[in-house]
């Protein structure tokens, strides 16, 4: 006789999905999945849109995240291309399988004077076994790309609880 496993619910995109549905939904949620990784709330990055493959949030320009040249800092930027990342592999990883970051490469085309928006994007074909590239970049208000690259995920199975 096998026993068979019940699929792991995608739990930040039901939370996502959920929180939508009230006013200021898409903010409660940003401040919720801060708290999983507290340096992510050093940046005040707002969810837009979050679904299987995409994310979507927003940096406000201000004075916490800016360099001395009065720019958004590139570390800044490169937490919210994390936080998008994370968020996207979350709403997205098949549930037999797990992830974790093992690399970033990014560079910095434009300079980020405006408040930006941060977008990641995977492939579906992509989710399988091994190194998974995440494409994320960072843009101005007129669209400009100020930060673009990738952050390679390397993707196993999930253990199986005994």
């Amino acid at each position: 006789m096998t026993t068979k496993i019940a699929p792991r619910p995608n739990k930040v995109l039901h939370l996502y999905q959920r929180f939508c549905r009230w006013p200021a939904g898409k903010w409660m949620f940003s401040r919720a999945f801060s708290r999983m990784a507290p340096y992510f709330a050093t940046i005040g990055a707002n969810f837009t849109e979050l679904r299987p493959n995409y994310c979507e949030l927003t940096i406000a320009k201000r004075k916490k995240v800016q360099n001395h040249i009065g720019t958004v800092h590139v570390i800044a930027i490169c937490n919210g291309l994390e936080m998008a990342m994370g968020a996207l592999a979350e709403a997205t990883v098949p549930s037999h399988l797990r992830w974790i970051p093992k690399g970033m490469e990014v560079r910095y085309p434009a300079k980020a004077d405006t408040d930006l928006r941060i977008v990641a994007t995977t492939e579906p074909e992509d989710w399988q076994e091994g190194d998974v590239p995440v494409a994320v970049k960072a843009m101005r208000a007129d669209d400009t790309v100020v930060v673009e690259g990738t952050i390679h995920l390397y993707v196993s199975a999930r253990p199986t609880n005994r």
